[in-house]
């Protein structure tokens, strides 16, 4: 029988409007919705459904709405009765999948990725911090770049490893500069200049880890029931302490996207379930293995046809 991973996205796939439809229609993910209202204090089911689109971005709000988003859909698969046999998730996409996994409560983690979002957002003055995301280059080249311009005293370093020929660096708003035009001097494709609001996965959030490494500490966690994937070791993940650990490590150390799911295609998954709003993370296990099977939900449409696969398929639905 074929393994399934279920997968949640980060940052950047926010949009309003997202899950506003099961909100309407599904009682079990209405109440998700107003968990994350009662445990925040402040309606943000208002302001995904209805609100102002720069508002939504803002890390603080754009970490909890994608969280209560995705774990909206997810409650379909639970009365579903499917089970995945792994989790994982892009950066705050962990959170996720580790609510998926039974390792927190939903309600702890859409408190501790409100503040975790905050905690970012206070690291690095705006505009002193940036990203961009290098294109057609390998993660060892690319790692020699960022390694010199560093060492010539302007912080940069690898921070997302999406898939072959995407890697995203981050750090000082100058060493993100000179890394990029030194990349296309040594065979990168293109370097593209992200819109974020600070040097996430770099050394610079430093600081935000500490804090959260407090918050967590106010949040009760658990052994996992279904094994996740860390984005700092690329490996499994199962353990109370171990996981505390690696979400303080993983502000500030790369995502390993790339070998996520390669660790996942190891561990004989086949069919990788995109959970929560948009596709980016279907598209980047295509471009890791083209012939894996992915399903990208989002809304009851997209729900009911993943159920419906899993069961004529893999067998995986009661």
């Amino acid at each position: 029988m074929s393994k399934v991973a279920f997968l949640f996205p980060g940052q950047g796939s926010q949009f309003i409007g997202m899950g506003k439809e099961l909100y309407e229609r599904e009682s079990v993910s209405k109440r998700i919705f107003d968990e994350a209202d009662e445990a925040l204090e402040t309606k943000l089911s208002s302001l995904i459904f209805e609100g102002d689109a720069e508002e939504l971005t803002l890390t603080y709000n754009a970490q909890p709405a994608l969280l209560t988003t995705s774990i909206a859909i997810l409650e379909k698969f639970k009365e579903a009765g499917i089970t995945p046999d792994f989790t994982a998730g892009h950066s705050l996409g962990e959170y996720s999948a580790l609510v998926a996994a039974g390792a927190i409560s939903f309600k702890d983690a859409v408190y501790a990725v409100r503040k975790r979002g905050e905690f970012m957002n206070e690291a690095v003055p705006a505009g002193e911090g940036a990203m961009a995301a290098i294109l057609g280059m390998d993660a060892e080249a690319l790692q020699q770049v960022t390694d010199k311009v560093t060492e010539e005293g302007n912080l940069v370093q690898l921070a997302n490893l999406n898939c072959p020929g995407q890697i995203v660096i981050s750090g000082t708003a100058k060493g993100v500069e000179l890394a990029s035009e030194q990349a296309k001097e040594n065979g990168a494709k293109r370097a593209i200049s992200l819109e974020v609001s600070g040097p996430f996965h770099s050394e610079l959030m430093k600081p935000a880890a500490e804090k959260l490494a407090e918050v967590l500490d106010a949040c009760e966690l658990k052994d996992t029931n279904v094994p996740v994937i860390s984005n700092v070791s690329a490996d499994v993940m199962t353990e109370k302490e171990d996981i505390k650990a690696k979400l303080i490590e993983q502000l500030y150390s790369p995502v390993r996207f790339e070998e996520t799911i390669n660790k996942l295609i190891d561990e004989g998954v086949t069919v990788f379930i995109e959970i929560g709003p948009g596709k980016v993370l279907s598209g980047l296990v295509k471009k890791v293995n083209r012939r894996l099977k992915t399903i990208a939900v989002s809304d009851p449409e997209t729900i009911e046809l993943a159920l419906q696969t899993l069961k004529e398929e893999y067998g995986n639905a009661e």
